[in-house]
């Protein structure tokens, strides 16, 4: 994963005033914001509400909609696991509830020392490799624990 910047209100002016004028810009705003800041705070939703003359509230929504839009910085690393039927037929269930025991945290919940954030996914397209999980966007599958702990080693 890249390191993202500070938050920077003047820079998020100049990277808002760059999508302001497309039809639709409201995504195309989010996705750049979390591309600098690794994350759209909360404190963007007031300068994107009026920037694009609409309530907090509909910008908040549309954070919040979008499972791909954090409002805080991810870990240095990204592990997002399959949780749809197929992996959890397969055992997906009881391999991410042993990880997240292991790492002393939650779905959506970044290790202690920023290493990994462990996101839900439902459904990477991999139902054929289940259980799987995206690392870095690097697909896994048939994963075992063990697997899944190399993986994470490595």
């Amino acid at each position: 994963m890249t390191s993202a910047v500070p938050w920077n209100a003047e820079r998020a002016l100049e990277i808002i005033g760059a999508h302001a004028g497309r039809p639709g810009p409201m995504l195309p705003i989010l996705h750049a914001l979390q591309a600098e800041f690794g994350c759209v705070p909360d404190l963007a939703t007031p300068v994107i509400a009026t920037a694009l003359n609409l309530s907090q509230a509909d910008v908040h929504g549309v954070i919040t909609f979008y499972h791909d839009f954090r409002r805080v910085p991810a870990g240095q690393h990204v592990l997002k696991i399959c949780r749809a039927e197929a992996c959890q037929a397969m055992g997906g269930e009881g391999l991410s509830a042993a990880l997240l025991t292991r790492l002393g945290i939650g779905w959506g919940e970044t290790t202690a020392d920023g290493g990994l954030t462990v996101d839900a996914v439902y459904c990477l397209g991999l139902c054929a490799c289940a259980p799987a999980a995206l690392l870095d966007d690097a697909p896994l599958g048939r994963l075992t624990t063990a697997s899944l702990q190399e993986a994470l080693s490595a």
